[in-house]
């Protein structure tokens, strides 16, 4: 089972009906100012894995506890074009107000999940875990690293605090510029002995790699290299290190990064550029069809 971040979601179905409701639903309120019993299903129009159900869940339910759901997928399960996710029944004004909001977690959220699916195919038959990095949307991350669980991949850093992770601009700030990557790998050593954390070193060349492997670095990351300069490094460290690789990663050269003998491979576009799932809110009041995408 994959963690619910449960009081993550919490606040994003507050911060999202906040953004939407704080001052009513103006369209609604003028065009029905009684009850209309309604029914609605939300449909997959692509396949899609589902992530987002729960922070979907509880918007319809705060907009309105008496509504009706059923799930049909839940978290994490794949959903083919035309396939039920969930139906909600009751007043017709609420289905209206909570619409979107319940909308924009799981287009958003199925997306990440569906993205990150895709990568780990991609790489299916090599021991390579598909990572996602902290590019992510602020007070959002621990939501979006959590489709990207549901979707097969693993989670990297949730912060700074999380683990040490050497980069290029740490590296400029150290007087050293003959063996910086040493030096840094000398000093988090020496001034950070109670994280019990691996200590990964972002490189961008054969030489860097040498220098963390004299520092000892656990992890070396190998930031945009090509597939043969993955291959070389690969050799180099010959299991004295992880290997990990990113920058550039796509669906295209995913496979060959993983050929290449890379241990993990971590990609910002799981969570910064996924595209949304395309799902839509089937409303139904007696014979009328409304489609809302």
């Amino acid at each position: 089972m994959v963690p619910l971040p449960a009081a993550d979601i919490r606040r994003a179905v507050r911060m999202g009906l906040a953004e939407d409701l704080s001052h009513g639903d103006a369209t609604t309120t003028a065009l029905f100012s009684t009850p209309i019993r309604a029914c609605a299903q939300i449909v997959a129009q692509e396949d899609l894995v589902v992530a987002g159900m729960t922070p979907a869940v509880q918007t319809f339910l705060a907009v309105d506890p008496s509504l009706v759901l059923t799930v049909v997928r839940r978290d994490g399960a794949s959903a083919t074009t035309g396939d039920v996710l969930m139906t909600i029944t009751g007043d017709g004004r609420s289905i209206l107000m909570a619409e979107r909001v319940a909308l924009n977690f799981l287009q958003h959220l199925s997306g990440i999940a569906t993205l990150t699916r895709l990568f780990c195919r991609a790489v299916h038959g090599y021991s390579v875990s598909i990572m996602d990095t902290r590019k992510t949307l602020p007070g959002w991350r621990a939501i979006q690293k959590w489709a990207v669980a549901l979707g097969g991949g693993v989670n990297h850093r949730s912060s700074l605090a999380d683990g040490l992770l050497v980069k290029d601009n740490h590296l400029a700030l150290l007087r050293d510029k003959q063996a910086p990557i040493l030096s840094a790998c000398r000093a988090a050593r020496s001034r950070a002995p109670h994280i019990k954390r691996p200590l990964i070193v972002e490189v961008e060349s054969i030489r860097e790699a040498k220098q963390a492997l004299r520092g000892k670095a656990e992890i070396i990351l190998l930031d945009n290299m090509t597939v043969a300069e993955v291959r070389q490094a690969v050799k180099l460290i010959a299991g004295r290190a992880v290997v990990e690789v990113s920058g550039g990663i796509t669906l295209k050269n995913v496979r060959a990064m993983a050929a290449a003998g890379a241990d993990r491979i971590s990609i910002g576009a799981l969570t910064h550029s996924a595209p949304a799932a395309t799902l839509s809110l089937e409303l139904k009041v007696a014979s009328h069809t409304k489609r809302r995408s």
